[in-house]
C-alpha cells in the first residue's frame, strides 16, 4: 500500500454524484498535503487512516515511541476539521473515564450523564495496551455498535466515529496484550517503522527551522476538508464494483490462512469483509470504479496481519504473520 495519487486540481462542487465524489477525492488529496506539513514520511500510515475513515473502521498504529503516531492523528483531524479526543491509557484508567459516567447533581438531586472522551469523531487511544482488560473492553461496544451503554441506556456516538489506537511493539513490561476479540475489531493494523536517513534528516531540518509539533497552526496545517467530504467519499466507495472473481480471490486468501501450518488461528469472516471494504476504498482513492486483485494484495497485510495467531513453535522459529501472508498471497492463484 503506497500513497494515493496527487492532483493539483482545485475543489469544485458540481451537483452530480460523480462530480461530488471527485470533489471529495480531491479534498482528501489536499488533506494528505496538509498532514505532510507536520509529518514527514509515514505515507502508509496516512493512507491507512484515510481508508479507515472512509470505511468507518478503526486503526491500530504500532511503532516505537517517537515515530509521530500521535502527531499523525492530530494533524489528520485538524486537516479534516474533525472533533478529536485523546485518552492516555494507564493501568489505573477506569471504564467510566473513557465512556463517561453518571454524576450526582447536588442542586437538582438527580444523576446526569457526563460524556466521556469517546464522544468524538476521532478518538486517539494512546498506548491502549497499557490499561487492564476491563477498561480495554469498555471500547468494544463503542467500536462495534457505535454506542455506549451506561446504566442500561444506550447512547449513540457521533458520526463518523473512528478509534486510532497506538501501541509500542517492543516494551511488554506492564502491558496487557489486546485479546483476539478486540484486535478483530480493528479494520487495519499499520506498522510505523523508524525513518530512513533522508526522512530523519528532513525531520531535523524542520525542527532546526523552528517546527513545534505542539503548534500545528504555526506549522501551516489548516482544515481543507470536513465531515461532508468524508460522507460523500464514503457513499462513493460503496459504489465501487467488485467482480465475483475478485470476491472469490479474497475468500481464497482468507481460507488459505486457516489452513496454514504456521497459524493456530486464521482470518475470520469479519477479516474477509474488511479486506473487501479496504480494497474498494483503495481503488476509489486511485480513481478507479472497480477493484483489482492488486488492490486486494496491497491492502491484505494491513487488513489481515492482526487477525492471525502464530503457533508457538512457528514464533520460536522466527516466523511472522507478514511472512505467512506473503506465502499465502504467492500461493493463491490470481484471477485474470
Amino acid at each position: 500500500m503506497t500513497d494515493f495519487p496527487t492532483t493539483q486540481s482545485e475543489a469544485y462542487r458540481p451537483s452530480s454524484p460523480e462530480g461530488e465524489a471527485e470533489a471529495a477525492r480531491q479534498a482528501l488529496v489536499r488533506v494528505r498535503h496538509e498532514v505532510a506539513k507536520a509529518v514527514v514520511g509515514q505515507d502508509e500510515a496516512v493512507t491507512g487512516l484515510v481508508i479507515s475513515l472512509l470505511c468507518r473502521g478503526h486503526v491500530l498504529l504500532e511503532g516505537v515511541p517517537g515515530v509521530a503516531k500521535t502527531l499523525l492523528v492530530r494533524s489528520l483531524s485538524a486537516a479534516l476539521r474533525l472533533q478529536t479526543s485523546r485518552v492516555q491509557f494507564t493501568p489505573d484508567l477506569m471504564p467510566g473515564d473513557v465512556t463517561g459516567s453518571l454524576v450526582y447533581d447536588n442542586r437538582s438531586g438527580e444523576f446526569s450523564f457526563r460524556d466521556g472522551p469517546v464522544f468524538t469523531n476521532l478518538l486517539l487511544a494512546d498506548e491502549i495496551n497499557r490499561t487492564p482488560p476491563k477498561t480495554q473492553a469498555a471500547l468494544l461496544e463503542a467500536m462495534e455498535e457505535r454506542q455506549v451503554s451506561v446504566d442500561g441506556q444506550p447512547r449513540p456516538l457521533p458520526d463518523p466515529f473512528v478509534v486510532a489506537a497506538t501501541q509500542n511493539p517492543v516494551e511488554y513490561e506492564g502491558t496487557y496484550p489486546l485479546p483476539e476479540a478486540q484486535l478483530d475489531r480493528f479494520l487495519l493494523k499499520v506498522n510505523m517503522p523508524l525513518p530512513g536517513r533522508d526522512v530523519e534528516l528532513e525531520v531535523l531540518a524542520r525542527h532546526a527551522a523552528g517546527f513545534d509539533p505542539r503548534d500545528l497552526a504555526a506549522a501551516g496545517v489548516r482544515a481543507v476538508a470536513g465531515p461532508e467530504d468524508l460522507a460523500a467519499a464514503t457513499r462513493a466507495v460503496r459504489t465501487v464494483g467488485v467482480s465475483r472473481e475478485v470476491m472469490g480471490y479474497i475468500v481464497d486468501v482468507v481460507q488459505a490462512t486457516r489452513s496454514s501450518p504456521s497459524l493456530s488461528l486464521g482470518v475470520s469472516p469479519r477479516g474477509a469483509t474488511g479486506l473487501l471494504n479496504t480494497s474498494r476504498a483503495w481503488a476509489w482513492l486511485q480513481g478507479r470504479p472497480y477493484v483489482t486483485p492488486d488492490d486486494v494484495k496491497a491492502l491484505a497485510p494491513a487488513t489481515l496481519r492482526h487477525r492471525m495467531q502464530l503457533r508457538p513453535e512457528a514464533e520460536l522459529e522466527g516466523v511472522t504473520t507478514d511472512g505467512v501472508l506473503d506465502s499465502v498471497l504467492a500461493s493463491v492463484p490470481v484471477p485474470r
